[in-house]
């Protein structure tokens, strides 16, 4: 990130604007929305430039800036559509303490203007570090569509309100109040009553949420996907946004969890592979103790909390403690990654069936029918099996299988930093040794990345 995004004080501070043309009257259809003192300083100013002015909406200076026009201005626009008297007032604004901006000259420019919705107080601001302004626009277009304009009018009355909802506690009640009354009360009292009705709207509103029950504690058991956020289910999305509590495994992303709302509380509770690990009967407990407080609870697992998640004791635990939950499925690795090397995890003609495996259970090495699965054709997705691969591999080969059946192991599954590697069973294990892989990897046994797989049926075919 690049330009840090803020949203500046201005009210009653100076902006200076040097030009007096087209692009100068392009900012300043923008700047004269705020509550700014506004001074324009050219020697050739456009004619609705001095209306605005004679409105009262603006000061003009009819020269060309000197030293001391912008002293006390909090932003300076360079708009004079000339790089070298743009790059001669900028030095003195620069030199005057204001925040300086070129117009159309982004490496020269201290901030940048982003495209903006406008619903005061409401305002949506949207940049793209000045790399895509059609992308912005659109962006912008998107959602004045989407937002209603009188959403600027609920939250200004909100916003005098809200010292009365302060006898609401602070969370997840006095949250549940706000989004009624943005999303349901407020506008059915503009469509009914028109601004008059809002108030006395508001005042009902509040009266039902002071006698309300106090909220139950709830939980959704949500899967997180294998890492891209762009994986995460819409589903997902609106359980992270409504979160109190967010406990999360070790393999879940810093990106997804940035997607949580912003006040929730964050709690690691990592697991590692024959290491450190918090234990699962803390973890059920932490689970329902903050159900329990009232909270609303996301319990996000990396993938589907329904493969090899531990998900059925954690449910157990919320069952006894009479907590009502959800379960919210993700993206498995396993569809993640098969869909990256090109392949399917079933084919007519190959296999009719995939296996789901794990490298290891709680006690060490699992057990599977090794001779099923050593028999040609067959197709398994080995989760945590980095560190028991020559055990897979020892099992596979003496159980009868081939040892040119291909493995696919792909490291970080969706993530910026993924890496696959194509081997053959009998270089498993020397393959995973020299990789030094350092995160999360599942292992295909009997797929191979599409273009690999084709250039070995193209070596068969001419044999």
């Amino acid at each position: 990130m690049k330009h840090f995004p803020i949203f500046l004080a201005v009210e009653g501070r100076r902006i200076v604007l040097s030009g007096g043309g087209d692009a100068a009257m392009a900012k300043l259809r923008l700047l004269m929305k705020t509550e700014a003192h506004l001074t324009v300083i050219a020697a050739d100013i456009a004619d609705d430039i001095h209306k605005w002015a004679s409105q009262g909406k603006l000061r003009i200076i009819e020269r060309a800036m000197e030293p001391g026009d912008a002293l006390c201005a909090a932003l300076f626009y360079a708009a004079n559509e000339d790089d070298a008297e743009d790059a001669r007032v900028s030095a003195i604004a620069n030199a005057e303490g204001a925040l300086v901006n070129i117009v159309d000259n982004l490496a020269d420019s201290q901030f940048i203007t982003p495209a903006i919705v406008d619903r005061d107080p409401v305002t949506v601001a949207i940049g793209t570090e000045g790399a895509a302004p059609v992308l912005a626009r659109a962006i912008k277009a998107d959602l004045e569509e989407r937002l209603p304009t009188s959403l600027g009018i609920l939250a200004r009355i909100g916003k005098s309100f809200r010292h009365a909802v302060e006898v609401l506690p602070m969370g997840r009640k006095r949250r549940d109040f706000w989004s009624s009354f943005y999303f349901n009360a407020g506008p059915k009292a503009i469509a009914e009553a028109g601004e008059p009705g809002v108030i006395p709207a508001l005042e009902t509103l509040l009266d039902n949420h002071i006698m309300a029950d106090t909220n139950e504690g709830h939980v959704d058991l949500v899967g997180a996907g294998p890492g891209d956020p762009e994986l995460l289910t819409l589903k997902a999305r609106n359980a992270l946004d409504k979160a109190d509590v967010v406990i999360h495994d070790r393999l879940v992303t810093g990106e997804i969890l940035e997607l949580a709302r912003r006040e929730a509380i964050i709690i690691d509770a990592g697991k590692t592979g024959f290491g450190p690990s918090m234990k699962q009967e803390d973890i059920d407990a932490l689970i329902v103790q903050h159900a329990l407080d009232g909270h609303h609870v996301v319990r996000l697992k990396a993938g589907d909390p329904t493969v090899f998640g531990r998900l059925d004791e954690e449910i157990e635990a919320l069952e006894a403690a009479d907590v009502s939950y959800q379960i919210i499925p993700g993206i498995t690795a396993a569809s993640a990654a098969v869909a990256i090397i090109g392949q399917s995890l079933t084919k007519r003609g190959r296999n009719s069936a995939v296996r789901l495996i794990t490298g290891h259970d709680t006690k060490g090495y699992a057990d599977h029918d090794w001779a099923a699965l050593a028999q040609p054709g067959e197709v398994a997705a080995i989760y945590m099996g980095k560190k028991s691969a020559r055990f897979i591999q020892g099992r596979l080969l003496m159980h009868g299988a081939d040892p040119a059946t291909p493995v696919t192991i792909i490291e970080n599954v969706s993530r910026a930093d993924q890496q696959i590697i194509a081997t053959t069973l009998a270089e498993l294990e020397p393959t995973l040794t020299q990789a030094d892989l350092q995160g999360p990897a599942i292992t295909f046994y009997g797929l191979a990345p599409r273009d690999a797989a084709s250039q070995i049926e193209n070596i068969r075919e001419f044999a």
